[in-house]
């Protein structure tokens, strides 16, 4: 099956994706991680106004094969978390790119320009 990979998004290589929208980056995981993961059955997110470095874990994502770290691609404080995920985590399953976990105000916008563009993702997951 082939993965989707939006190309209005920003990616990494522990395949979050990331939506940048001003100073804001709206934190998923990506397609691939989701099939990879199987069916998940735990999201555990963190306080909104945690202040995350770039690379510092953030949550946890816990499938039926599974538990994965969760990794901020940018630093800065997180201003929202999705609540609907943590009582419904298989709706990552179902839309991994409308099913977003965090967003973080960043630090420095110039932060995400270091993520993966959709082109190069996609050659990640080959």
């Amino acid at each position: 099956m082939a993965t989707k990979i939006p190309e209005n998004l920003k990616y990494t290589k522990e395949h979050e994706w990331g939506l940048v929208e001003g100073n804001t980056l709206t934190v998923g995981i990506t397609d691939f991680a989701q099939s990879s993961l199987g069916d998940i059955v735990f999201v555990e997110l963190p306080e909104i106004g945690s202040e995350l470095k770039k690379d510092d874990p953030f949550g946890v994502v816990e499938s039926i094969k599974s538990v994965s770290d969760l990794y901020s691609p940018v630093a800065g404080k997180i201003i929202e978390i999705n609540e609907s995920i943590s009582d419904a985590p298989e709706k990552i399953n179902e839309a991994a790119y409308e099913s977003w976990l965090i967003k973080i105000e960043m630090s420095d916008s110039k932060d995400a320009d270091s993520l993966l563009g959709a082109a190069d993702y996609k050659s990640l997951c080959e």
